[in-house]
Formats: C-alpha cells, structure tokens, sequence
C-alpha cells in the first residue's frame, strides 16, 4: 500500500490514465481517460451518460485509476468510490475540470453547448487505497 498524501502527489502532477470499472459479468472495463485531483483530493473525470463505463459505476460504483510514472516500472493505482455529478451545478463543474486539464476555453458557449449535446457528466472518485510502484 501507499500512503494517500504520497499518492495525491502522484496524481497530480497527471491527467492522463487508465480507469477500471466493473461490466455486469464482473469482468473488468478499460477506459483511457483524461482526470485531474481537485482540492478536496477526489479525482473527477469527464464521462458520457451512454459510455459502459457510466452505466457500470452506476451499478457498482467501485473504480481504480492506474496511472503510469516516469518508465513502465513506476505506476500507481488509486482504488475508490465513484459518484456522478448531474443537473445543478454540472455546468460549472465541467468548466472547471476544463480549466484544470487544458487551461481557458476560446468560447465557452460553445463548450457547455458540447457538453449538452455530448451528454457529459462529471465523475468524482474518492482515493480511498492506493498501491503500485513509486520512486
């Protein structure tokens, strides 16, 4: 196991990783995903409503996020919970993981107008246990 402070630090000096959620017949699912570590220490992710990934964690809310270092040795895989941010507040909430993944959108309007037709939701995962290989 590592330590949670020790693995926050990981994570956020990275976006880009690989989340794992659980199909209908227990097998995992992959996902490459984009993420980043918010203040509260919770990892949110840009999801849709029709992706397999949504539709597992809201039947089983289990998640892990591996994330590669510096080589192939050095990883981490943070284990949690999973929960969707839906209707109030989502648009904000999309803005904001934008902003901390890419930086300042050109056109805003055109971005929550995406998002809509999109679909999309925010994921927040809890770091809960933390494990891997780190230097």
């Amino acid at each position: 196991m590592i330590d949670l402070e020790r693995a926050g630090q990981f994570l956020r000096v990275r976006h880009d990783g690989i989340l794992a959620t659980i199909k209908r017949d227990g097998r995992p699912q992959l996902s490459n995903i984009l993420y980043f570590v918010d203040d509260d220490g919770r990892v949110r992710i840009s999801v849709t409503q029709t992706r397999a990934k949504t539709h597992n964690l809201r039947r089983d809310p289990r998640a892990s996020l591996h994330v590669q270092g510096r080589d192939r040795y050095e990883y981490l895989v943070a284990e949690g919970t999973a929960e969707l941010l839906e209707g109030e507040g989502l648009k904000e909430a999309l803005r904001h993981y934008y902003r901390k993944v890419r930086g300042e959108h050109p056109n805003w309007a055109e971005y929550d107008a995406a998002m809509v037709s999109e679909q999309r939701l925010l994921l927040s995962i809890s770091v809960d246990r933390a494990y891997g290989q780190l230097r």
